[in-house]
Parts: C-alpha cells; sequence; structure tokens
C-alpha cells in the first residue's frame, strides 16, 4: 500500500488527510517513484484553500515538487530507468498527480535528473523555486551585469533562488523584506542591498540605491497595493512581473506611471516556461548546470517528517521561514 495525501474539502490544514491506497502503476508516458523528501510551495497551501489557479477536483491529490527515486516505468518511456535519482517539475494537474505521498506516478515528461551531489531534501528544492525565477529573470528579462533587480518577499525559496540567479549574471539584487529579523539573512545570501519595509520607505531607498534611475526588472510576489510603489520604483522602460499573490488583495494598475514611464507590467508563472518544450530544456540546462557548478544551492530553513504535512503547511502560512520548507518521507 501506498500513503497518499488526499482532499476532499476545501479549508485549513486539517484537511489534509494521509490515506492508504494501492500501490499505483504507472500508465503509457508515466513513472512511479518512491518519494524521499517533498519541498512545499505557497502554491499547495492556495490550492488546499480553494484560492489557486488550479481548483481541486475531489477527491483531490496535492503537491508540485517531490523527490525520490524511480521505481516502475510505463511503456513509450525511456529517458528513464529503474534506480534513477529524480525530482519533479510542476508541470501537471494537482488534483490527479499531486506528490504528497510515499510512492507516486507522474507523468514522465515532468521528471528530471538532478546533480549527484544534491541531497534528496536539496532535490526536491530545485525547479518551483529555479525555473519560476529563471524564467522572468533570464528568459524574459535578460538581466545582465549592472541591472538593478527589485526582489520582493525575497526571504522565501524563490527569493533566494533569484538572488542566486542575479549573481550568477551579475546582476545586483535588491532584497525587500517586512521586517529585519531576516535582513542579515538575507544579505548573507548575496543581496547586494536589503529594503526593511516596516522601516523604510522601499520608493526612497531604491532610488537611492540606483541613483534615481529606478530598477529595469522588479520580481514581485506580493501584488495588491504595493504594485504603486513598484511602478514608482522601476527604471523607465522597466518591467514588474507579477508572479504570486501574497496580499490577497485587489491589484490596481496604475495606469499613469505605467504611460509615463512605459512600464509593463507582466503576469507571469513558471507554466509559462514548462509549456514550452525549447524554454523548458533551456531551462533545465541552466538550473542543473547551475546546480553542478555551485553558483546555484538551494537554501532549506526546516525539514518536518511526514506525518506533520499539516504542521508543515501551518509553519509555511506563519511567514517565519527563510528558504524551503521540506517533508522528509
Amino acid at each position: 500500500m501506498a500513503r497518499i495525501v488526499k482532499l476532499t474539502e476545501v479549508g485549513d490544514s486539517s484537511v489534509l488527510k494521509l490515506v492508504d491506497e494501492p500501490v499505483e502503476e504507472p500508465k503509457e508516458g508515466e513513472v512511479r517513484i518512491r518519494v524521499q523528501a517533498i519541498g512545499l510551495n505557497r502554491a499547495e497551501v492556495l490550492f488546499r484553500q480553494g484560492r489557486y489557479l488550479e481548483k481541486p477536483i475531489f477527491p483531490a491529490r496535492i503537491g508540485y515538487e517531490a523527490s525520490g527515486v524511480v521505481e516502475a516505468l510505463g511503456s513509450a518511456v525511456s529517458e528513464f530507468k529503474v534506480g534513477d535519482k529524480v525530482s519533479t517539475i510542476p508541470s501537471f494537474k494537482m488534483s490527479k498527480y499531486g506528490v504528497y505521498g510515499d510512492q507516486v506516478v507522474v507523468p514522465a515528461s515532468s521528471l528530471a535528473h538532478y546533480p549527484d551531489s544534491l541531497t534528496p531534501e536539496e532535490g526536491a528544492s530545485i525547479w518551483m523555486q529555479y525555473l519560476t525565477a529563471y524564467g522572468a529573470l533570464v528568459e524574459y528579462g535578460n538581466i545582465g551585469p549592472g541591472d538593478y533587480v527589485l526582489i520582493t518577499a525575497a526571504s522565501s525559496s524563490v527569493g533566494f533562488a533569484a538572488i542566486q540567479i542575479c549573481l550568477e549574471k551579475g546582476a545586483i539584487p535588491i532584497a525587500s523584506t517586512r521586517g529585519s529579523a531576516k535582513k542579515q539573512t538575507l544579505l548573507d545570501a548575496g543581496a547586494k542591498h536589503v529594503i526593511v519595509t516596516n522601516d523604510e520607505d522601499l520608493v526612497d531607498r531604491v532610488m537611492s540605491i540606483t541613483d534615481k534611475k529606478g530598477c529595469r526588472i522588479i520580481f514581485d510576489a506580493i501584488a495588491g497595493d504595493i504594485v504603486n510603489q513598484l511602478a514608482q520604483a522601476a527604471a523607465y522602460q522597466g518591467t514588474i512581473f507579477e508572479y504570486g499573490a501574497l496580499s490577497l488583495a485587489a491589484t490596481p494598475f496604475p495606469l499613469m506611471l505605467a504611460l509615463d514611464k512605459g512600464l509593463t507590467i507582466r503576469g507571469y508563472t513558471l507554466f509559462q516556461i514548462t509549456s514550452d518544450p525549447a524554454a523548458k530544456d533551456r531551462g533545465k540546462k541552466y538550473v542543473y548546470e547551475g546546480l553542478k557548478s555551485g553558483k546555484l544551492k538551494p537554501v532549506i530553513d526546516k525539514v518536518f517528517p511526514f506525518d506533520q504535512i499539516a504542521q508543515s503547511q501551518d509553519y509555511m502560512e506563519s511567514n517565519q521561514q527563510t528558504g524551503k520548507i521540506i517533508v522528509k518521507v
């Protein structure tokens, strides 16, 4: 039997139910893996609450990221073999293929090898954070030496990934965080500047750092009213990537600033990368090589046991973490 987390309703973390089910056999184009670690994402909290881009179809599975070992192959799968060490790329419907479990079946197209130097916990901390940051900053933003990049909610796993990618590309990462508790951690992670928004004016600090030019690229996970400040902090013809909605509030469009500066305000998710085979291959290559060289290194905050999956999501909702939250299976 396999142990799988299922949802039969939306709600708080108590709706996450650990159930025993017969081990599933992979069909054509699918692979079964024995899960070693699960990486948590904000998307899964929103999915559980019924607030995500994808709505649960009950009884629903849940979970985008896991690392593990290939146990069985469906037909027409040639790029993997039993015993391979792999991790999952978020590119499937969670209701059907969610990876919160100890033995799970996923599409072979959503699997990738990861460097042997990484632990299973690090292997479960790769694709959501790095492909999300890669798509905005490299594929579309084309950051390079000297570019100022403002990263909001920078203590998240995606925020750390964005800092590392900026450094690899020679750009200048400016991290923002609400309180001072995470400031030194962000500086230690490579942020060239940290703006504590509870204590400092975001726009004034950005303009001071950039000699009044503003940031060409802004990578925002918050949305809501902060978009007005981000537009003020943006450079002429800058781009604001909106990849999250932590505020869960209506997001205004700063029309006059957008007209004055020629701004691009773009909704973005990593699915724009994973749904494009060529872009996905470029992203996988960039991330794999960065991990292998050590220029990219997952930051892990806390590890929970599998039977505390609900508590792990509660911890994510507390916003205490700096980096990735992991569940060890």
